[in-house]
């Protein structure tokens, strides 16, 4: 069973999960929330528990909360910084609940980084807090996955500028070595293909639109194949997401966060799920913000949410039937 964590209460978060125990309380697939009760009990029937286990048991009948409690009231669609501490706390309950055991995955709800960060929150975003919560910073990455597309970008939360100045050899053999691991363990692809993208347009023409291909990405691509890696490429991004060139692999392997994260946005937004690899517990999100312009109208859609909870369960059975499967 999933562990979701509160998100920004002032977000869609709340209403969003309350859809989601609506659409999969018959099919019996449990998740447990980590948050105040309050923000569900107008729109769900709530229950405290203690644990996964009582979440289990009374799933069918009511949303099963792990309280956290906020201390102020909320308003839809009005941040409020006094929520920071409530809403870290929610992430690192759920986090430690993955790390013991506990629950099987952790899934977030849209958090704001502007207000966790105008309150003293020290990280980027989700990813970076989560792999400092599981004692391994530096090894996050980011995937976005959707039934049409996963992608994996290699530099993600940083300035285009910094994304280019900190763009290496090495990281991208660490990137691409950590997707495959996971395509195999956590999606039951046996042989999976990764298809690299080019930094430059054209993927550099051979050097007319730059040296980084030549220089830095096949070389990685050479030392990911020397692995045992099917790893290909460089090839241009502008044809790299086509319809006739996704069947070719399984993930692509981008340069920066927008080259990744734009294709899969425009396919696919609706089921597209962030999943955070390099972690030694389960992570997904839903693929959208806090969306606070629409929080509180009730016309929030729960698609992402749901494929995000759905992934999560799918990807915890199988790294929990392959445990100790790394390659």
């Amino acid at each position: 069973m999933p562990a979701l964590t509160m998100g920004d209460p002032a977000g869609i978060g709340p209403e969003l999960t309350a859809l989601a125990w609506k659409a999969l309380r018959e099919q019996g697939e449990a998740f447990l929330w980590v948050g105040d009760p309050a923000l569900l009990a107008p729109h769900v029937p709530v229950q405290i528990v203690q644990n996964a286990h009582e979440a289990s048991a009374v799933f069918a009948e009511a949303l099963p909360v792990l309280p956290i409690t906020l201390p102020v009231p909320v308003l839809p669609g009005q941040p409020d910084g006094a929520l920071a501490g409530a809403i870290i706390a929610s992430i690192e309950t759920a986090t430690k609940l993955a790390l013991s055991g506990a629950v099987s995955a952790v899934v977030t709800n849209p958090i704001s980084k502007i207000v966790l960060k105008e309150a003293g929150f020290g990280f980027p975003g989700h990813t970076e807090f989560l792999a400092s919560l599981c004692g391994v910073p530096g090894e996050e990455i980011m995937m976005l996955a959707s039934p049409r597309l996963r992608v994996v970008p290699v530099t993600v939360h940083v300035s285009l500028r910094e994304a280019l100045n900190g763009l290496s050899g090495e990281r991208i053999v660490q990137v691409g070595r950590a997707l495959a691991v996971a395509l195999k363990r956590d999606f039951g692809i046996e042989a999976p293909r990764i298809a690299v993208a080019g930094l430059n347009p054209h993927a550099g023409e051979g050097g007319v639109m730059g040296f980084e291909e030549r220089d830095m990405i096949q070389p990685a691509i050479d030392a990911l194949r020397d692995e045992g890696i099917d790893a290909t490429g460089p090839y241009p991004p502008d044809t790299l997401f086509t319809d006739l060139a996704r069947p070719l692999y399984d993930a692509a392997l981008c340069m920066y966060h927008d080259q990744a994260l734009i294709p899969l946005k425009t396919l696919d937004m609706a089921t597209g799920v962030n999943v955070t690899l390099g972690l030694p517990i389960i992570r997904t999100s839903p693929d959208h913000g806090t969306a606070f312009s629409i929080a509180g109208k009730g016309v929030a859609d729960p698609a992402s949410l749901l494929a995000a909870l759905r992934m999560a369960r799918e990807l915890g059975a199988r790294r929990a039937m392959n445990k100790g499967k790394t390659s």
